[in-house]
């Protein structure tokens, strides 16, 4: 059998998009009510206060109306000034990318870069703040996601808290998979989404801001305002007794609503716990059937997304073409520099469910032995469910 390019996969495992819950799904289906409309006024307020409750924060988060990578933008934009020196934290293309964002509202741009199947030292962190004390904006990618590692932030934030800098955390695809959250790690800036760990889609970013973050995004005169990378504009939006500045996207609040009770229902342990174990099992399936992890230890490998070396000789997007022809099974593939040197199997939201590790296995290691490669799948298989056996 073979599924063709036009049809929908059977299973979808990449690092996001991810499949929505089918109860986020049917709540995106409720009616679009008139934002003006008190009875929506209501239950945004509503939802905000359980978006508070999720992210575990002091204060209320912000909604943006656009997808995380828009409001990762807007956190530059509102607040970087041109007189700030910032130090981007990059141990992987979004880490990266996020520097160059940097550099677009401040000429003064230092980063500490690693190896991509790496993580930051803590450690490093602090020597660069001694050395350069001018230092006033800390960015980082908590899950940099195109290499499958996870940056010990919460050690970060501490450095960077003590120093005085503000501090940008990129939590897009960790949020919701694993434990972190704004206060936990000091961040000024918090930005996470929907669309990952809580199996939504995309459309709305979610932001943690600290007060002092906004009392410095008030005072930078370049901070957008009157625009959609405004964060200013939104401030007191979670309010029903004060207007939106532009229309919300109404049908992503009532997915977002469905998402944050799953979340809270179940129980955000349980739920870091099954994107942990599914995690492990893919892992240790992997490894089993003769494959390399592309992180360079087990000890950085998220729990959101594991990376599987392309093995020499292989052309990693055909064999991503030979599972999904074979299988209708999607992964994902790295992005710039971890482009066809690493294929992505997802776990994330509905997709964090441990049969899921043995679907990924199978289908990864059948297009592999059919490209040629001599895979001991059924050893991976039974590695993965030794794994989820031991935590039955």
């Amino acid at each position: 059998m073979r599924y063709k390019d036009n049809a929908d996969p059977v299973i979808t495992l990449t690092s996001g998009p991810v499949n929505a819950y089918a109860d986020v799904l049917r709540g995106l289906s409720r009616t679009v009510l008139y934002d003006y409309d008190p009875a929506f006024q209501l239950f945004y307020e509503n939802v905000v206060a359980k978006a508070q409750k999720a992210m575990r924060l002091s204060t209320r988060p912000v909604l943006l109306q656009g997808e995380p990578v828009m409001g990762l933008e807007a956190a530059a934009a509102s607040l970087i000034s041109s007189e700030d020196v910032v130090l981007n934290l990059a141990s992987g293309v979004y880490g990266k990318g996020f520097g160059y964002w940097a550099k677009r509202y401040s000429p003064n741009l230092l980063e500490i870069e690693t190896p991509y199947n790496e993580s930051i030292d803590p450690q490093a962190v602090a020597d660069m703040l001694k050395k350069h004390p001018e230092i006033t904006v800390v960015s980082v990618c908590h899950h940099d996601t195109p290499s499958g590692t996870i940056n010990p932030i919460d050690e970060i934030g501490a450095i960077v808290s003590a120093h005085g800098a503000y501090f940008i955390v990129d939590a897009v695809s960790s949020f919701g998979g694993m434990k972190t959250h704004p206060e936990d790690c000091k961040a000024d800036l918090y930005v996470t989404g929907p669309n990952k760990c809580l199996g939504a889609p995309p459309g709305l970013t979610m932001m943690g801001v600290s007060d002092r973050a906004w009392a410095r995004m008030k005072a930078n005169p370049s901070a957008p305002r009157a625009s959609v990378l405004s964060i200013l504009d939104w401030e007191d939006a979670w309010s029903h007794e004060k207007p939106f500045p532009f229309t919300p996207s109404v049908a992503e609040i009532n997915g977002l609503d469905v998402a944050l009770d799953l979340y809270l229902n179940e129980g955000p342990e349980a739920v870091w716990a099954r994107h942990a174990l599914t995690a492990k099992a893919t892992r240790a399936g992997a490894l089993a059937m003769g494959l390399s992890l592309w992180a360079a230890s087990e000890k950085i490998a998220s729990p959101t997304t594991t990376s599987i070396r392309t093995p020499q000789g292989v052309d990693e997007a055909a064999l991503r073409q030979a599972v999904r022809e074979r299988y209708g099974v999607v992964f994902s593939s790295g992005r710039g520099e971890t482009l066809g040197k690493l294929t992505r199997v997802g776990h994330m939201g509905p997709t964090a469910q441990p049969i899921y590790a043995v679907a990924a296995l199978t289908a990864l290691g059948g297009a592999l032995n059919a490209m040629g490669q001599k895979l001991a799948v059924g050893r991976g298989i039974d590695a993965a469910l030794a794994v989820i056996d031991a935590d039955a």
